[in-house]
């Protein structure tokens, strides 16, 4: 049996996926998909929209076998962080074969230079890094511009020809970027899991106006679901929307995601969802109060000149999406900073990253949901994975002391998101330790 893996975030599942999914079977030839998805948190540093297991039943309903949870320490990490992470677990399964990833140029050779570049790390690289850097720039905008600069002057001529330009036009888009560090993340771990990429359809990552294509972005589906919601709680907070209820933006979704998901959207919605950064407000606050500058830098991605921005303007505080916005610098990318107060709020330290990573990122591999008839892939994984398989919390018992506190990390999490969807929405609030494996 051939399987394949996905990396992905689904927040929410959309067309793009469902597609994602159909064109990677048929592009790889498995028999099977697994995917790796975030769990209540995702990569650019805010709660998802909705919980994890609403978003792993989308998955499975639309032809995923099984559906594992990436742990909050590198959902939330960096791009570089979310993919080792992704990375590794997949390839510490055991049984995949295959990795494939969406991108907006589908150039997988040109991909795999960038991620030579950066990997490998030539001197005149680093130089011209450090220069970019100080030059003010922010880290992602230094590096693209260290990595035009190498393959203009430096780049060897034997390797096969890839365009300087092309290389800069890969590194300005987010589906390219993780991609490269997907493949950087394989190289490292001397992988035998093989790449493939296909070109993202339709709408951009960021375009926030639904596609006539029936691809649109999760940007603009979740700014879709904002006009349902409370306008205290949306993402765009300045805004105000009318609590329009579901059957009023049912028309415009029949669109953009596959029939059983509009049902789950359809059923959860106001009840467990939607979920935004400002609903976690005065957890923040509560966090940030209680923390001085110099145990601020404990935390990932913190650094010391945004731990003293942090308590300079902690009286300036509205919300936290506001709070975000107020502490961006040129140096500092918004995403960044998300990223930052969350780990704050979620108590991800750095050290703590040091000793996860150091120990193989993964010692488990936590099971959210399997489709029926798949059971033999994981009977195969227990074969061949020197991971503990957790299907319920208390199989976990035997794990060792660094795997206990990060899957405690992981626990205290979601229950924190669960304390923030009950307080929101009046509903019972679901424990992680008594949550059921999901079947479908």
């Amino acid at each position: 049996m051939k399987i394949a893996g996905l990396i992905a975030e689904y927040n929410p599942f959309h067309n793009g996926h469902l597609y994602h999914i159909q064109e990677t079977k048929r592009i790889t030839g498995a028999d099977a998909v697994i995917v790796v998805m975030s769990g209540d948190y995702v990569q650019r540093g805010v709660p998802a929209i909705m919980p994890k297991r609403i978003r792993a039943e989308m998955a499975l309903k639309c032809g995923a076998a099984a559906v594992f949870e990436l742990p909050v320490c590198y959902a939330t990490g960096s791009a570089e962080l979310f993919a080792a992470g992704a990375v590794s677990l997949l390839d510490r399964l055991g049984i995949v074969d295959c990795l494939c990833f969406g991108s907006e140029c589908s150039d997988l050779r040109a991909m795999d230079a960038v991620a030579d570049i950066l990997l490998k790390e030539p001197p005149e690289y680093r130089n011209l890094l450090k220069e970019h850097l100080r030059q003010g720039c922010s880290y992602p905008a230094a590096r693209q511009n260290a990595v035009t600069g190498y393959s203009m002057s430096f780049r060897d001529k034997s390797t096969p020809s890839v365009s300087a330009t092309s290389l800069t036009d890969i590194m300005k888009e987010p589906n390219n970027i993780l991609g490269i560090e997907y493949l950087k993340a394989l190289k490292k771990l001397n992988s035998s899991i093989r790449p493939y990429t296909i070109r993202r359809e339709g709408a951009g990552y960021h375009d926030r106006r639904l596609s006539d294509s029936h691809f649109s972005s999760a940007s603009a589906i979740r700014s879709l679901l904002a006009f349902s919601s409370s306008a205290l709680s949306t993402e765009q907070s300045a805004d105000a929307f009318d609590d329009n209820s579901f059957s009023d933006i049912r028309p415009e979704l029949e669109d953009q995601v596959p029939p059983n998901c509009l049902e789950l959207l359809k059923d959860w919605h106001q009840v467990l969802y939607p979920v935004y950064a400002n609903d976690f407000s005065l957890i923040l606050k509560y966090k940030l109060l209680n923390k001085r500058t110099d145990s601020l830098i404990r935390y990932a991605d913190v650094s010391e000149e945004l731990a003293a921005r942090i308590t300079a303007r902690l009286d300036d505080f509205f919300n936290y999406r506001q709070f975000c916005e107020l502490l961006k610098t040129r140096e500092i990318t918004q995403t960044r900073i998300n990223r930052a107060l969350l780990h704050i709020m979620l108590g991800i330290k750095k050290d703590s990253l040091i000793e996860y990573t150091g120990n193989g990122f993964h010692c488990y591999a936590r099971l959210l949901g399997v489709r029926k008839g798949c059971e033999k892939i994981l009977a195969k994984i227990t074969r061949e994975s020197p991971l503990t398989l957790i299907a319920r919390l208390s199989d976990s018992e035997e794990l060792p002391r660094s795997a206990q506190k990060m899957l405690r990390n992981d626990i205290l999490a979601s229950n924190l998101y669960m304390s923030v969807v009950t307080n929101k929405y009046r509903t019972a609030f679901q424990n992680e330790y008594k949550q059921a494996l999901l079947k479908v």
